[in-house]
């Protein structure tokens, strides 16, 4: 089957979005080391292209911390922003902040606080054509979330009722957030919670 025909079949069973993950980092050196064993930058464009024609929303991930260098996650932002001025079909922008434990990479530092907050506010600059930028929070820990809201961050992801990846890789944020803790991480740090659904329509 065709991509085409594979989204198409999607969406007649109910399918409205892309959540955006596999993204990891556009460059090919990178992507190489890391992922690959998963599609090619020009492909992940691709399919979020013909999905955003075909009238589906997407999101856009950028795994951030690892090997990549500064130019590496610019031109990974570039990317996206170009895809968006073509489309218009991006509604999230979403940072990634890699963990070590528990991969081949596990020597490598994970990233820095401040590091974090200088990605979400680059990716808020680079990418104003895209609405949001969201923090999820699970990757970032509970403060630095909150602490980003102030950093261009305009999203807080999620409640999650159970989440696997960030944690075998040794995260120890919570595994889930109720959806009065996550209005009071937003209230305390100065912001109106507003709930959404996946297509950002407020509920």
């Amino acid at each position: 089957m065709s991509d085409e025909q594979v989204l198409r079949d999607l969406m007649a069973a109910g399918l409205d979005s892309l959540p955006g993950g596999g993204a990891e980092i556009f460059a090919e050196r990178v992507r190489r080391k890391i992922c690959h064993d998963k599609c090619g930058r020009d492909r992940w464009l691709a399919i979020h292209r013909l999905a955003h024609r075909l009238g589906m929303r997407s999101n856009v991930t950028m795994l951030y911390g690892h090997i990549e260098t500064p130019a590496e996650r610019v031109d990974h932002m570039m990317r996206a922003r170009e895809l968006q001025d073509e489309t218009g079909g991006f509604q999230a922008f979403i940072p990634l902040a890699f963990h070590p434990d528990h991969n081949q990479m596990r020597k490598l530092p994970a990233p820095t606080a401040s590091d974090t907050l200088r990605v979400h506010a680059v990716a808020r600059l680079m990418c104003d054509n895209i609405p949001h930028v969201k923090a999820f929070w699970i990757a970032t820990g509970v403060d630095i979330a909150q602490t980003s809201l102030w950093f261009g961050v305009d999203d807080l992801d999620g409640t999650v009722q159970e989440e696997k990846i960030y944690h075998m890789a040794g995260a120890r944020t919570p595994e889930h957030l109720t959806t009065d803790e996550i209005k009071r991480l937003i209230a305390r740090a100065g912001r109106e919670p507003i709930e959404r659904d996946t297509l950002y329509n407020v509920v």
